[in-house]
């Protein structure tokens, strides 16, 4: 593993994903938290599509972005990586601990922007505080993230499992999805969750590139391979002739 280009890729794309949401940060409050026409048309589509089925559907698919099940989640992804105890558990603590601290500061940053929620006649299922952004599905995208991401070492040179990963990152966008659904988000607070979710993720990934152990990356209990060394500054062997000349001759006896 390259842990070089692991820590600049990771760098790159946070560094996007932050650049994006500051963008869009700075459209929310410019508008004074007023929904956008996208905003306008998703939340009346989803008022006109919604059935007892799919709303009881919707509440139980959200209810999975928030409280326990993220955190016991991203415990049990660490705990797949590393090759001893101490490792495992090192994993679990640093994903609960990127979960914990994105979900801190993505409160201040809802309450720094202050947007407001759609109308509550709209609403079908209880929420709390500002809008933007959205909370559910910024815990959901990072909680996501980590699970591929400990899926994907935990493969090393065997297949990453593709459908697992597939099915985890739906299941977080089903997530952000339900919130617009269920009348308690605009689009671009969904939007922006995601933003926020993978800057978070590309910065921990970037910092953890370069400054944690090979082994916990590459989920091995072996130690960092020594550097490479020179062979010109390799000793020369005792038997060995040191005259280029006399090579493949014997010593007169």
């Amino acid at each position: 593993m390259n842990r070089k280009a692991v820590a600049e890729l990771a760098g790159s794309v946070a560094l996007g994903a932050w650049a994006a949401f500051a963008v869009l940060a700075l459209v929310v409050t410019g508008r004074h938290g007023a929904p956008s026409a996208p905003d306008r048309s998703l939340l009346a589509w989803s008022v006109g599509h919604r059935t007892p089925m799919t709303v009881a559907l919707a509440r139980g698919l959200t209810a999975t972005g928030t409280g326990v099940i993220p955190y016991a989640l991203v415990v049990l992804a660490g705990l797949l990586v590393g090759g001893t105890r101490r490792q495992r558990l090192t994993a679990a603590l640093l994903g609960a601990l990127c979960l914990g601290t994105g979900q801190a500061v993505r409160y201040g940053v809802m309450e720094l922007v202050g947007r407001p929620r759609p109308p509550y006649q709209y609403w079908q299922t209880h929420a709390s505080g500002w809008a933007f952004p959205s909370g559910h599905t910024t815990t959901s995208a990072l909680t996501a993230g980590l699970v591929i991401v400990a899926l994907c070492l935990r493969a090393r040179r065997r297949r990453v499992p593709v459908v697992l990963c597939v099915l985890v990152a739906c299941w977080a966008a089903g997530v952000g999805l339900s919130r617009v659904y269920l009348g308690v988000h605009w689009l671009t607070d969904v939007i922006g969750g995601w933003l926020f979710a993978v800057g978070w993720l590309g910065l921990w990934l970037c910092a953890a590139a370069w400054w944690l152990p090979t082994g916990l990356i590459t989920g091995s209990a072996e130690p960092d391979p020594p550097p490479p060394t020179d062979p010109a500054d390799a000793p020369l062997e005792r038997h060995a002739s040191q005259d280029p000349g006399r090579r493949g001759r014997s010593r007169p006896a």
